[in-house]
């Protein structure tokens, strides 16, 4: 039997006798044209990739833009951190300063790709759950944070893991030594290093500085192989030195905690000034935080109430009426003015006193406090002239002391006054001020008339005053101002301090929500003093807000406040008494004064 070696055409044209090359399959069916055609088209491709390697790589714009790009692939440029200047206080002592920390980056697609072990680790030391991690990485960028701040220690820990996609770089955290005592002073930052509040946030231009960069190579795992030079130093912030007196700001603040507690108050304000340099020593608030740990602050523990909270004066604001006065002529200290029954009707309007002084003293006006001896005082002059005395020292004027938040308060238009709001105005109704403006106003009683502005920042030498009242007013409104607080009847012996002489002025005020006077009565307690009434250096305000135990007056509130923060600050700052008086008896209710 014979074997088949084959089937198909090709043996079919063979045992025909056609040759291979003419065999039907590969006959050619197409013109011969389109051949040509694609045949032409490959070679114009070709030529036209040749020309334009030629051109990219002949042309030297061509070169640099070629070169950039692939530097771009492996070449960065590593920012170097400047480090925020410290901020200290007047003796040196730090109040902030920045620390070393470290801000962790990855590339979510190849840290995605690492085992799980690994993840879960990494997890933890960022304090956070597997599922938080992941959620992180869940994103389109290239690069994301995973967290910032992170201590050194834990970013080692974390470097260790050598996972594929993690990027460590330095930055600085702020650290604040004094916490809650100084921080409405200082302020804080946030995680960018940015300043927020206060201090940090008024300096922020000279604190910062200006960061540095180098150019670095790194591998395909974010590690940096090769320094290739081209690096700018970064230049760090300057150091800002404040006025404040870290001893003082300390006693401040935790007498006035303790007065907030004791009459159980909603806040509370103090105000340290220095009489002859005009220097902020202390400025405390109360409730406060801890600049550290900010996770759970409120609204009412940042509110820096020295600087932005307004509220009527009070009787506080008597003396700046009654100085006007004895500056122009109008009255002396031993004046008399017939106050009645205790009751002084304007139009419909009725003034009262806390009870019938009758004819008293220029002097007993001051130290009793009467509201109706201040009415009449007031009226006799022009009401232009009361609204200078009160723009003078600062009262409705935009404060120009460069810190952040600082209000200016509110003092109507003269011309719009009406005799009753001319006299309310007198005795601190009707008028708003913050407790820093009220503090500062008292330095033309402090000093020779004049008033300095306030500085918080250290200064060298005294700065030059603005007269306000003649240096015989000042004197003999001292006087007034000491019997407040030693007279047979003033309304603030609870200032007194074994040692020194003490001057200074209570006030209580309604207080006024929404614009209206609150209801039911909620009432602001202060007091404004000086000491040593010798040679005064000290002015001291203290506002407590709200008290709703042990009292609501100034002189039961605000006035033990400010003796327990004034012997304090004159023993830490080595200043002689001025007294023989080493004992005294207080009485366990000085007695209201008139509102």
């Amino acid at each position: 039997m014979t074997r088949s070696s084959g089937t198909g055409p090709a043996r079919v044209a063979r045992s025909q006798g056609v040759s291979f090359s003419k065999s039907p399959v590969l006959a050619v069916r197409l013109p011969s044209w389109r051949s040509r055609v694609v045949l032409f088209a490959m070679f114009t491709a070709f030529a036209a990739l040749a020309a334009r390697a030629v051109w990219l790589q002949g042309t030297s714009s061509q070169q640099q833009f070629l070169q950039k790009e692939g530097a771009n692939r492996y070449q960065r440029t590593q920012e170097l951190p400047a480090v925020r200047g410290k901020i200290t206080d007047r003796n040196g002592q730090v109040l902030a300063s920045s620390i070393p920390v470290r801000a962790i980056w990855a590339s979510p697609e190849e840290l995605l790709a690492a085992p799980k072990d690994k993840l879960r680790a990494l997890a933890g030391l960022l304090e956070m759950s597997e599922a938080e991690l992941r959620k992180k990485l869940d994103s389109d960028r290239n690069l994301v944070y995973l967290k910032r701040q992170v201590e050194v220690e834990t970013a080692d820990k974390i470097k260790a893991l050598d996972l594929d996609g993690m990027d460590i770089r330095p930055e600085y955290k702020r650290f604040y030594p004094q916490g809650e005592v100084m921080t409405h002073l200082v302020g804080f930052t946030n995680v960018d290093d940015k300043g927020q509040e206060s201090i940090e946030l008024a300096q922020q231009n000279n604190l910062v500085g200006k960061p540095g960069s180098r150019r670095v190579i790194k591998d395909g795992r974010g590690r940096i192989v090769e320094d290739i030079g081209g690096a700018v130093e970064p230049h760090d912030g300057k150091d800002v030195v404040l006025s404040v007196d870290s001893k003082i700001q300390y006693i401040a603040f935790t007498q006035l905690k303790a007065a907030v507690e004791h009459f159980g108050a909603k806040a509370g304000g103090a105000v340290v000034l220095d009489v002859h340099t005009g220097e902020v020593l202390a400025l405390a608030n109360y409730p406060s935080y801890d600049p550290n740990d900010r996770r759970n602050l409120t609204g009412a523990q940042l509110r820096n109430r020295v600087m932005t909270d307004t509220f009527e004066p009070g009787s506080t604001l008597k003396p700046i009426t009654v100085s006007l006065a004895l500056d122009t002529g109008r009255v002396k200290p031993n004046t008399l003015i017939d106050t009645g029954n205790g009751r002084y009707t304007i139009l419909d309007k009725t003034i009262t006193d806390t009870k019938a002084h009758g004819v008293i003293s220029v002097q007993q006006i001051i130290e009793m406090s009467s509201n109706i001896g201040t009415s009449k005082i007031a009226l006799s002059m022009p009401a232009q002239e009361m609204w200078e005395q009160f723009t003078k020292v600062g009262f409705g004027q935009q404060p120009k002391w460069g810190f952040p938040g600082a209000v200016a308060g509110r003092v109507r238009p003269y011309k719009s006054w009406r005799p009753i709001e001319q006299a309310t105005m007198s005795y601190g109704n009707g008028i708003s001020v913050s407790l820093i403006q009220l503090a500062r106003s008292y330095m033309m009683f402090a000093r020779n008339g004049d008033t300095i502005p306030l500085s918080f920042e250290k200064v060298d030498k005294e700065p030059l005053g603005q007269q306000i009242i003649k240096p015989q007013t000042a004197a003999q409104m001292r006087e007034m101002l000491e019997m407040v607080v030693s007279g047979k009847d003033g309304t603030a012996k609870k200032a007194q301090i074994p040692g020194y002489r003490v001057g200074g002025k209570t006030g209580t005020a309604y207080k006024v929500e929404n614009g209206h006077y609150a209801m039911p009565r909620k009432y602001i307690g202060s007091f404004v003093g000086m000491v040593p009434m010798s040679a005064p250096r000290f002015i001291i305000a203290v506002m407590i807000d709200e008290p709703t135990q042990n009292g609501h007056f100034g002189g039961s509130v605000a006035a033990p406040t400010f003796a327990a923060v004034a012997i304090n600050a004159l023993r830490a700052s080595n200043v002689p008494p001025d007294s023989n008086i080493t004992e005294i008896v207080v009485p366990t209710d000085t007695g209201p004064e008139a509102m």
